[in-house]
């Protein structure tokens, strides 16, 4: 059957693309490559990839404004960023280190723990380590 198997890039508007790729490759890791495109590859970005529609009053992508160390949008966030990771804990140390913006909230699940946090221009983010 012809189907979609996974996400092959998630492409948004930024006020400073190149620096937003840094920051990204920076505090979380993420490969950059030419022209500031970022890219998972290899056998550890093996594994599932969520594609889920929500409700155009949820606040589950924020408002930042709810955070006092979260930066300020501009306009309501349309997309929510969820990024698997290794380590959580260790993750949200080296990003608190770094001034990086971190939701107080944490979850856990059956199928793993999340936090979020925000990149400089205030999308909000949500970090997500899979049990086992």
């Amino acid at each position: 059957m012809a189907k979609a198997v996974g996400i092959g890039g998630i492409f948004f508007r930024a006020e400073n693309p190149k620096a937003l790729a840094a920051w990204y490759a920076e505090h979380l890791g993420i490969p950059s490559g030419e022209g500031g495109s970022l890219s998972f590859d290899g056998p550890e970005a093996a594994g599932m990839t969520l594609f889920v529609p929500f409700p155009g009053d949820t606040k589950y992508f924020g408002p930042s404004s709810e955070i006092a160390a979260a930066p300020e949008r501009k306009a309501p966030q349309q997309f929510m960023l969820d990024f698997r990771v290794d380590d959580l804990d260790q993750l949200l140390a080296k990003l608190s280190a770094a001034g990086v913006a971190i939701d107080p909230k944490r979850e856990e699940a059956d199928y793993g723990r999340f936090a979020w946090i925000w990149d400089p221009e205030g999308n909000r983010i949500e970090l997500w380590q899979p049990l086992g």
